[in-house]
C-alpha cells in the first residue's frame, strides 16, 4: 500500500469515527442541537389530545393512532370488535374530529434555516393548522406530507391542530357532481355505514378499503394521525433519498450504482462519504469519498461501488438472507450535514415469461433458480393498523416461514404495510408480491385524482424499492377481471368507454410510468389476475389466476384439480376460528352460527349457508357448536390441501400457489389460516405439510393410484419412498418400499398401481393409504390418502393416549399413541391455559407413536397440562 493510500484510508476511517460519535450524541435527545450544521429530527409524539368537532372537552390521544383506539383507551366506547358493538359505533365515522398538540422548540433549533413539518400519514381528509394558520389540506391516507414551516413557528409554545373531516360526508356528493355513479364490483366493500343508502363512495377516496367493509371486515370508518409526525431542521443541505441499483450481481462480484438525492439551499462545496458494511457489521471494501458541488434545489448524484465475492440473498428454503448496509453521509468542511442508510440484499430477480407448450410461463427466478412460489395472501393484521407492532409482524411472518412459505402477497384492498413488515420479510426470505392499493372498484379519471395517485405511488415505490424481498408491483386486485366477467361494463351505460379509458390511464399508463422511473428493475403487472393485456384476465395459459368457483360458486372441491394456471395467486375456503378465540369476542349465549352476534362476525351473507352446504357434502352433522368450529377448520384445510398439492404436482407448468389468506384483522369467520388472536387454524398446520420442500402426494388418476414426489431442492435427494395400505385397526394390507433419487426442482411420479390391485377387494371405507419419503433416517414428508369421504368412512372411537415430559428449554414433549386410526387429532387446553403445539390436526396411524412439542404462554406443570389437555378426533365430532 502506498503512503498516499494509507493516509487516505486513515483520514476516511477517522472521519467515519467522528461522524458515528456525533450521530450517537445527536440522537441522545430529540431536542439536542446537532454538531455543526447537521440536520436534526424533532418527533412530535407527546401532549396530543383529541375531541369531536363542536365539543368542548379534550381527551388525551396517542399518535400514531386513530379515533377509535383513542376513544377506546379513554373508556368512551366499548371494544368495537366485541359482540355486535360496532353497530352502535357508526356515529364515529360520520363525525368530524380534531387532534392537537403543543410543543416548544429550543432557540437553536428555531434558528435553523429550514424547519420542515413532516406528517407521514393522515387518515384521510384533514386540514392542518400551525399556530392558527392553515398550511395543508390533505386527502390521501397513503401519502407523506412535507411542509416548510419555519415562518409559522415561534419562540415558546407552538400549537399544531389537525382537523379531520368525515370521509362519508366529504365524498358523498362526488357521484352527483360527476354525473354518474362509479360502480363498485363488490358492493359489500363500498364505503357505507350500516343503515345508510346511496351510491358506493369507495372509488372516490384514497383510504384503505378494508376499514369499511368487504365480506370479512367490520364496518368502521375511522380517522386520525396514523403515522409519525416530526419536524426536520436543517441548514445547508439534507439527504432526501438513498437508492442502491444492483447493476450486476454474480457470485464473483456485485456492481452497484448508489443514487444519492439531496436538497441544497445554495451553491457550495461538500463531500459525499459512502460506506458499505456486510452482514457481520464490518466495513466491506473501502469507504468512498466523493467531492460534490451542491446547487440549489433537489438533485441526484451517483457513485459506483463494487463488492467482491458478495454473499447472495435467497428466498426462504433456497439459501441464507445476508443483508448489507449502505450509508451515505453528506459532509461540509469536516462537519456532518446529514446521513441516511439503506439495508439491501444482493440478488438477481426476474419474472420469467417465455412461450412454451402450455402458453406463456410465469415464474420468479432468483439468482438463476426458478422458484415455485409457496405462500399466502396478506391483509392488514388489525382493523386499526397502528395496533400492529413489529413483534406482531414477526409472529405472523415467522409462522409463514415456519410453514415453508417463500412469498406473501400484499393484497390491494388494505394498506401499504409499515417498514417493519418489509424489514421482516427481508430477514426471513419472504418474497413480497406488492399490490398498489386499488381493489374491485373503478376510479375517477380527473386530473386531481390522477395527480394524487401519482404522488402516492411515487412515495410508496421510493420507500420500498430497496427491499430485496420486494418481487413485483401489481396495479390492482381484480379490477380487470371485474370488467370482463362481473357485468360491470353493462351497468355504466353511456359512460362505459369513459370508465374503461380511466382504467387504462391509471393502470396501463400512470402506475407503470412511476415504476419505470423509480424502480425499473422490477416488473409491473397491471392487475391480479391478469395477462397484462396479452390475454383474458385469469387465463390458464398466460399470467396469474384467481379461482373462486370452489367456495363462491359452490363447485365441488375436486374442481380445484381442473385448474392448471401458470400461477395461482388467489384461492380460498372459509372456516370459523376455534372456540378459545370465539370466547374472546362472544358470550356462551352467542354460541350458535345463527345468533345475531355470530352473524355479525360472518360478513358474507352467503357464508354460513355455503359453509354448511360444503360441510354436509363430506361430513356428518357436528354434534355441538365446538365440534362445528373444529369440523369447519378441518374442511377448510382439506380443501386447500387438495388445491395446493395439485398445483405443486403440476410444476413447472404451474409455478405459484398463494392461498387466501394467511392472517385476519378481527375475530371473524374468514379464509385465514391464522386467526386474529394469533392461533393457528388447521389450515396453517396443513400448510406446514403441503408446503414442505420435499412433498409426497398420492393421487387417484383414472384407474391408477399415483404417488408423486415434488422437490424444491436444487440438488438430487437420495431417498426411500414407502407406500402402505392399512386398515383402521393397523393391519398392513399392502407395503412397498422404493429406493429413488428425487430430482431437483421437479414433480415426478415415483410409484403407481391400479386402484383395484391396491385395494384387493378391501372395504375402501375402512382403509388408509400412508406414504412417506425418508433419507438417512430422517422423514422428509408423510401423507395420508382416503378412498371414501369422511361422511362414509368408518371412524373408530378415539383411543389416543398422551404422555407429557418437560424439556430443558422450557417446552414440553407430548407423546401420543393410538391402537386404532385417529383422524384429525386436535390438541387443545381448555381450562384457560394457552400455548402452541408444533403440530396439530394430524392423522395418527394405528399402533404408531407421534411426538409434538408444546410451548406454554405461562408457567405451568406436567400435572396441570395433562389435566387441561383435551384430545379431539374426527370421530368425536359427530
Amino acid at each position: 500500500m502506498s503512503c498516499s493510500q494509507l493516509c487516505f484510508n486513515v483520514r476516511v476511517l477517522l472521519l467515519v469515527f467522528i461522524l458515528s460519535i456525533s450521530s450517537v450524541v445527536a440522537w441522545a435527545s430529540p431536542f439536542s442541537h446537532k454538531a455543526g450544521n447537521a440536520a436534526e429530527t424533532v418527533p412530535l409524539q407527546a401532549n396530543w389530545r383529541f375531541r369531536q368537532v363542536g365539543k368542548e372537552s379534550w381527551t388525551p390521544a396517542t399518535v400514531p393512532g386513530c379515533v377509535h383506539t383513542d376513544l377506546l383507551a379513554a373508556g368512551q366506547i366499548p371494544d368495537p370488535l366485541y359482540r355486535d358493538n360496532e353497530l352502535r359505533l357508526q356515529w364515529i365515522g360520520k363525525a368530524d374530529w380534531e387532534y392537537e398538540t403543543s410543543f416548544t422548540l429550543p432557540p437553536a433549533t428555531l434558528q435553523r434555516a429550514h424547519l420542515d413539518l413532516v406528517l407521514q400519514g393522515l387518515d384521510t381528509y384533514a386540514e392542518v393548522l400551525l399556530n392558527g394558520v392553515s398550511i395543508l389540506q390533505a386527502n390521501n391516507m397513503f401519502r407523506e406530507w412535507r411542509l416548510a414551516a419555519k415562518q409559522h413557528l415561534r419562540t415558546g409554545e407552538n400549537r399544531l391542530l389537525i382537523r379531520f373531516r368525515s370521509p362519508l360526508r366529504e365524498v358523498a356528493d362526488l357521484p352527483r357532481k360527476q354525473g354518474y355513479e362509479l360502480y363498485s364490483g363488490n358492493d359489500e366493500q363500498s364505503m357505507r355505514v350500516v343503515g345508510d343508502q346511496g351510491p358506493p363512495l369507495s372509488p372516490y377516496t384514497r383510504k384503505a378499503p378494508y376499514q369499511y367493509g368487504w365480506d370479512w371486515g367490520p364496518r368502521f370508518v375511522t380517522a386520525g394521525v396514523w403515522q409519525p409526525v416530526y419536524i426536520e431542521a436543517w441548514d445547508e443541505a439534507r439527504l432526501t433519498n438513498l437508492h442502491v441499483v444492483q447493476q450486476v450481481v454474480t457470485p464473483q462480484a456485485a456492481q452497484l450504482a448508489v443514487e444519492v438525492e439531496y436538497d441544497a439551499a445554495r451553491s457550495q462545496a461538500a463531500t459525499l462519504l459512502l460506506e458499505t458494511r456486510g452482514p457481520d457489521g464490518q466495513l466491506v471494501g473501502t469507504a468512498l469519498e466523493q467531492a460534490l458541488t451542491l446547487t440549489p434545489g433537489r438533485h441526484t448524484t451517483t457513485a459506483e461501488v463494487r463488492l467482491n465475492t458478495p454473499q447472495l440473498w435467497y428466498p426462504a428454503g433456497y439459501g441464507a438472507q445476508p443483508l448489507y448496509t449502505v450509508t451515505a453521509r453528506l459532509v461540509q468542511q469536516g462537519q456532518p450535514l446529514n446521513a441516511t442508510t439503506r439495508r439491501i440484499g444482493l440478488r438477481t430477480l426476474q419474472v420469467r415469461r417465455e412461450p412454451d407448450q402450455y402458453g406463456k410461463s410465469f415464474e420468479f427466478v432468483v439468482n438463476g433458480i426458478p422458484v415455485f412460489a409457496k405462500g399466502a395472501n396478506w391483509i392488514p393484521a388489525d382493523i386499526f393498523p397502528t395496533r400492529v407492532t413489529a413483534p406482531r409482524y414477526r409472529q405472523l411472518l415467522q409462522a409463514a416461514k415456519d410453514c415453508h412459505m417463500n412469498m406473501i402477497r400484499v393484497w390491494g384492498g388494505g394498506i401499504y404495510e409499515q417498514d417493519a413488515f418489509y424489514d421482516t420479510c427481508d430477514e426471513l426470505g419472504l418474497l413480497v408480491w406488492q399490490d398498489f392499493m386499488f381493489a374491485c372498484t373503478f376510479y375517477p379519471g380527473d386530473d386531481a385524482f390522477m395527480t394524487n395517485v401519482r404522488e402516492e405511488a411515487t412515495h410508496q415505490v421510493r420507500r420500498l424499492r430497496d427491499h430485496p424481498s420486494l418481487a413485483l408491483w401489481v396495479g390492482n386486485n381484480e379490477n380487470e377481471i371485474a370488467w370482463q366477467d362481473w357485468g360491470i361494463s353493462g351497468k355504466l351505460g353511456a359512460h362505459k368507454n369513459e370508465v374503461w379509458s380511466n382504467y387504462l390511464q391509471l393502470f396501463r399508463d400512470l402506475l407503470p410510468a412511476v415504476v419505470r422511473k423509480q424502480d425499473p428493475s422490477r416488473l409491473y403487472w397491471s392487475s391480479s389476475p391478469s395477462a397484462d393485456f396479452e390475454d383474458k384476465a385469469g387465463s390458464q395459459r398466460n399470467g396469474d389466476m384467481h379461482y373462486w368457483e370452489v367456495w363462491a360458486g359452490t363447485a365441488p372441491l375436486s374442481d380445484y384439480e381442473k385448474q392448471v394456471p401458470r400461477f395461482m395467486s388467489e384461492y380460498g375456503f372459509q372456516s370459523f376460528p376455534e372456540l378459545k378465540s370465539v370466547q374472546q369476542f362472544a358470550l356462551p349465549a352467542d354460541y350458535d352460527i345463527a345468533s345475531p352476534v355470530m352473524k355479525e362476525h360472518q360478513r358474507s351473507a352467503a357464508g354460513n349457508p355455503r359453509l354448511l352446504e360444503y360441510l354436509r357434502r363430506d361430513y356428518k352433522e357436528p354434534k355441538d357448536f365446538a365440534s362445528f368450529l373444529y369440523v369447519s377448520q378441518v374442511l377448510q384445510a382439506q380443501a386447500i390441501k387438495i388445491a395446493a398439492e395439485h398445483l405443486r404436482r403440476n410444476r413447472p407448468r404451474v409455478m405459484g400457489s398463494l392461498y387466501w389468506q394467511l392472517n385476519d384483522c378481527w375475530g371473524v369467520a374468514s379464509w385465514s389460516s391464522i386467526d386474529y388472536y394469533g392461533r393457528w387454524k388447521a389450515l396453517q398446520y396443513y400448510a406446514k405439510r403441503f408446503y414442505e420442500p420435499v412433498l409426497v402426494s398420492p393421487h387417484e388418476e383414472g384407474d391408477l393410484v399415483r404417488v408423486y414426489v415434488v422437490s424444491d431442492r436444487t440438488v438430487a435427494v437420495p431417498a426411500t419412498l414407502t407406500v402402505r395400505l392399512l386398515d383402521v385397526t393397523g393391519r398392513t394390507l399392502f407395503r412397498q418400499a422404493t429406493t429413488l433419487q428425487v430430482q431437483p426442482l421437479s414433480s415426478q411420479v415415483y410409484f403407481e398401481i391400479p386402484r383395484k390391485k391396491l385395494l384387493k377387494g378391501h372395504n375402501q371405507k375402512q382403509v388408509v393409504l400412508s406414504c412417506a419419503v425418508e433419507t438417512d433416517g430422517k422423514t422428509l414428508s408423510t401423507n395420508t390418502y382416503y378412498f371414501a369421504s369422511p361422511k362414509e368412512a368408518v371412524l373408530p372411537p378415539s383411543q389416543v393416549t398422551t404422555q407429557w415430559r418437560p424439556q430443558p428449554d422450557g417446552t414440553y414433549q407430548v407423546t401420543m399413541h393410538s391402537k386404532a386410526l385417529a383422524r384429525q387429532v386436535y390438541l387443545s387446553l381448555e381450562d384457560g391455559s394457552d400455548g402452541f403445539f408444533t403440530d396439530n390436526y394430524f392423522d395418527l396411524l394405528p399402533g404408531e407413536t407421534k411426538v409434538v412439542s408444546f410451548r406454554s404462554t405461562a408457567p405451568t406443570s406436567v400435572a396441570a397440562l395433562q389435566q387441561a389437555l383435551v384430545v379431539r378426533t374426527l370421530a368425536d365430532a359427530f
